[in-house]
Order: C-alpha cells, then structure tokens, then sequence
C-alpha cells in the first residue's frame, strides 16, 4: 500500500537514493550476531536481538556506544571507557567482515522493484534517473553486500558511513549524490526505513519515501516522510508515473 501524506513531483525527479539496512536488505541476524560477539569478547553479557536491533541506524560506532553503554549514555556526549570502546569496535568490525552475509538478504521484491524502476525510467520521455545508495554502515561491508546479493549493478554509487566527514543525517553524502547525478533537491527522494532517512531528506531540502517494513518504521511516526510504503514493491507505485 501506497500513503501519500505530501505529493511528490514525480516527473521532475532525476535521483532516486536509497537507504540499505532495512530497506533494501534485512541484515539484522548478521548484526546482531555481530554486536553479541563483539560485547562476549569484553567480557559482557549480549543482548537480546531486539534490543540490538533498536540500536541499528546510526552507524557502526554508535551501535556498540549503545550496545556497551546504553542509549541515553551514548547519545549523551557522556565519558564512557573509550578504550573499551575501541576493543569493541574493533572485534565488530573484524567479526562482521566474516559474517556479514550469514543470514543477510534482500527483501522480497526488491530487486524486482529495482529492475521496474530502471525498465520504466528507461523508456520515458521524463529525465534520465539514475539510482543510489546511501547508508551509515561502513562503505566496505556495504558495498560487498550489494555485490553478493545482485544489488551493485542497478547504482551509479554505494556510499557508506565512512565515505564522508559525517553520516546521515548530515546532508553531506546526499549533497554529494546529487552533484554526481546532476541533480537538484527537488529532483531527488530518499527511500529508507527510519527517521535518520527522513532527516537526511529534509535536511538536504529533497523528498522522502519512508518503508514501514524495514528495522525501525516505528520512528517514521514521529517522523513521518512525504510517502509511505508498506513493501519494496509499492517503490514503483510510489515513484513511477502512470504505474
């Protein structure tokens, strides 16, 4: 199902960039695994998955600032054991290369809404719309993901968390998508499954496209995008004229 809260000018977009964790792929078993490895090599207790996949959205860092410490502590700008930190970040990082596709997949649908999207656009009189993805997770594991599931080939870029000085929601990597793609902020949606997507959006000045089945729709309701989607496969619905 397709909810439309604020049109969107479909036949002026030219950049469509889309969010990864929870949107294109279900990766939380990987990340949580990852994050409870991580926390047992520094002698804590693991969390219960649904707790680590509440911390998920933010980059790799501050899911295991969270995971060790906790929400409010993290966030906080608080003094935490960085040392630890760092022993912590480092085994996440070194132990999910390794497992990062143990039970990561893309979700139903989605590469079939990829392929629609770029069939449709291909044969349009409209601008030429090129596709993207921007994510907080490091730029390496991101783009090996998109590769191994069939992803890559549908993207002009794959940008991650360390691409750039900041993450989302910083608008810098989606500035720099759109000068690659030759596109202004009213020509180009962000299509992610949390705030942090939406925030990227606004802050940027471009459109949103929030999906209600990734890891934290919960935050679109406080948050809510111009559209929302209930699977990958109302994408072509939601951006495709006459579809």
């Amino acid at each position: 199902m397709v909810r439309i809260l604020r049109p969107i000018p479909l036949e002026q977009l030219k950049l469509l960039v889309f969010d990864l964790d929870g949107t294109l792929i279900d990766s939380a078993q990987d990340l949580c695994n990852s994050v409870n490895a991580s926390l047992t090599f520094v002698g804590r207790e693991p969390l219960a998955d649904e707790v680590v996949a509440g911390y998920i959205g933010d980059g790799a860092i501050m899911l295991i600032r969270r995971a060790l410490f906790g929400r409010e502590a993290a966030e906080s700008g608080a003094l935490v054991d960085e040392e630890l930190l760092k022993r912590a970040y480092d085994y996440f990082l070194a132990f999910y290369r390794e497992h990062k596709l143990d039970f990561t997949y893309a979700y139903d649908g989605v590469l079939e809404a990829l392929a629609a999207l770029r069939r449709f656009h291909e044969h349009t009189d409209g601008p030429a719309r090129l596709m993207a993805v921007l994510t907080n997770k490091p730029v390496r594991p991101a783009q090996a993901i998109c590769e191994a599931l069939g992803l890559a080939p549908f993207f002009l870029r794959i940008y991650g968390g360390n691409s750039f000085a900041s993450k989302k929601p910083d608008p810098e990597g989606l500035h720099a998508l759109m000068s690659e793609a030759g596109a202004l902020p009213e020509e180009t949606v962000m299509i992610g499954d949390s705030q942090v997507d939406v925030e990227v959006a606004r802050n940027a000045g471009a459109w949103s496209v929030g999906c209600t089945f990734g890891l934290a729709p919960e935050s679109l309701a406080a948050h809510p995008p111009d559209v929302l989607v209930d699977s990958p496969a109302d994408w072509t619905a939601a951006l495709s004229l006459a579809l």
